[in-house]
């Protein structure tokens, strides 16, 4: 039986196995394609040329819209939010050329030229009376933060420091999400939500990019000092916003309901390349109480499963996210330490979901040929793909300089493989 794609996903997700493997690409914020990868990819299809849409600046990646969707077999649809990280409105755009040389359509607010040093600053909702908030290096393809700490004073500091940028979601806001996901389902994907506000501790967020005069813990050495060393502040901040997140939840909920299938929650990375930021017991300390509280929340009151992001050698930690309830993990990183996919199915693949892993953007995409790509494709599937709870997607993002024979070499071998 042909499924539709929502329905291929929904299988997928409930460990029933699907009539092809689910493919997402685009759907996330950490599961899509560099923009210039993508204006590549539809000069390769012969695809209409026109500038590639930026629709996440922070790192660049490109819309892939319906004709190159069909052509990848993707499966998922994304919802983001009226604002981008930088509390820049995405709806209204401006053409745009980037420091590479590519024409995009990037959000009126942000300005790609270059200073005399190469060098492209984002302000805070464009506003350039402050300083700027972010920098894209030259040379180089994505968005950077800046920090712009100020001296912690351990006596003046609150725990609303770190909650400015938390709170009710506008009425605006909600019609605004009402009309996409209407969009976004009329299509017959899975819809793959990214409401905002419920990260914690995710450290792309922390240095509060979108504020223009941030409070509080903004310093990345800082925050990871502050999960040790103020561990109480911390507690407050994730309680508090986790209070914020699900009175959020129910207004979206009630607003858009069962037609979205999935909501990316919490990008906070608890891995490195071989090891953890910190141990299973500061996990179930520190996040594991307000995870678990966010997530029976959705799973007793939505129909929604819950999408969790964190890059790495999580295999200590994994034990912890399944006791919080994620039902996805992304964006399994075979290539870090122990993240062995056929140890990950053997002992999570019926807890959880593996959404990623698919290809290895580290080693493999960006170096080999695409004979060896298309070999590891089809041998990450037949690992990951079995008795469902499997999405397609590589390890991350695909990255500027991916070499698009690569990328197509992939998106040919899952050609192959679901017309089997």
């Amino acid at each position: 039986m042909n499924m539709t794609s929502k329905q291929r996903v929904q299988n997928a997700l409930n460990h029933s196995t699907p009539d092809r493997i689910p493919v997402d690409f685009g759907a996330t914020s950490v599961t899509g394609i560099h923009c210039k990868v993508v204006e590549a990819l539809r000069q390769h299809y012969g695809l209409d040329p026109h500038p590639v849409r930026v629709i996440e600046p922070f790192q660049m990646l490109g819309e892939i819209e319906e004709d190159l969707q069909e052509i990848m077999g993707i499966d998922c649809v994304p919802v983001f939010g009226r604002k981008d990280m930088f509390d820049i409105d995405e709806t209204q755009l401006h053409e745009q050329v980037t420091p590479w040389g590519q024409k995009v359509m990037i959000a009126s607010g942000i300005d790609l030229t270059t200073d005399k040093e190469g060098d492209v600053y984002i302000y805070a909702g464009g506003d350039r009376s402050y300083p700027p908030s972010a920098i894209m290096p030259s040379g180089c393809y994505f968005i950077n933060a800046t920090e712009r700490q100020e001296y912690v004073d351990d006596e003046a500091i609150t725990p609303e420091d770190n909650l400015e940028e938390f709170g009710p979601v506008s009425d605006e806001d909600l019609q605004y999400y009402k009309k996409t996901v209407e969009q976004a389902a009329a299509t017959g994907k899975a819809v793959v939500a990214s409401f905002g506000g419920t990260a914690l501790g995710d450290i792309a967020f922390v240095p509060g990019m979108g504020l223009k005069n941030p409070k509080g813990i903004r310093n990345v050495a800082e925050w990871y000092m502050s999960t040790a060393m103020r561990r109480d502040y911390v507690q407050t901040v994730f309680e508090k916003q986790t209070d914020i997140a699900i009175a959020n939840y129910q207004r979206l909920w009630d607003t858009v309901g069962e037609k979205v299938d999935v909501v990316f929650t919490c990008g906070t990375d608890f891995g490195t390349q071989d090891s953890q930021f910190c141990s299973l017991d500061t996990f179930r300390e520190l996040w594991l109480p307000h995870y678990k509280r966010m997530n029976d929340w959705i799973h007793e009151h939505t129909t929604w499963k819950v999408f969790k992001h964190t890059c790495g050698a999580i295999l200590p930690i994994l034990p912890g996210l399944v006791e919080a309830g994620f039902d996805i993990i992304n964006p399994v990183q075979i290539n870090a330490k122990d993240m062995d996919p056929v140890v990950l199915k053997k002992e999570y693949g019926n807890q959880v979901t593996f959404w990623g892993g698919g290809i290895d953007t580290q080693r493999i995409l960006p170096n080999a040929t695409p004979e060896e790509v298309r070999s590891h494709v089809l041998q990450e599937c037949e690992i990951l793909g079995k008795d469902g709870g499997f999405i397609f997607n590589a390890v991350h993002n695909i990255q500027a300089n991916a070499p698009v024979r690569n990328v197509v070499a992939m998106i040919e071998t899952l050609r192959e493989l679901r017309n089997q």
